[in-house]
């Protein structure tokens, strides 16, 4: 399995609601925690799990609160379709990249749902807000 996960940070503008927290609690444990609990039941195998990370796909998985659904939601990287072409894929059929992608999904799934955890406690331990109140009264 692969190393601990490196965030690797993207600002993509105002709209970016809450970002940087939700990375931080990233940072802090959730991705690792989502990952670990993943681990357990995926139908990755290691050639698969090296594949995903030789391609960067678990750092492009992006988290982000969405304030027009006022929910947490995620974007999970999918191996692009040109995989027959590229040598880290070459080897896969359709089949494989269609598991693999479900996998990716279910992580971010996963993930979200730590994550989602982690708001909670973040909420019921600061006055910190997070959710409807707190994001109806954020500017821009």
């Amino acid at each position: 399995m692969p190393r601990e996960f490196e965030w690797q940070e993207e600002t993509l503008g105002s709209e970016d609601f809450y970002r940087e927290d939700i990375e931080d609690l990233l940072q802090e444990g959730a991705w690792k925690e989502g990952f670990n609990e993943w681990t357990e039941y995926t139908n990755l195998d290691e050639e698969h799990v090296r594949i995903v990370s030789d391609l960067g796909l678990f750092q492009a998985f992006d988290f982000y609160w969405d304030p027009t659904e006022d929910r947490l939601r995620f974007d999970a990287p999918m191996i692009s379709d040109d995989w027959r072409e590229r040598n880290a894929t070459e080897s896969l059929d359709s089949s494989t990249v269609s598991m693999i992608d479900g996998e990716l999904e279910d992580l971010g799934q996963t993930v979200q749902e730590v994550l989602e955890d982690y708001l909670e406690r973040n909420d019921e331990a600061s006055d910190y807000g997070w959710g409807e109140e707190t994001y109806g009264k954020r500017e821009e």
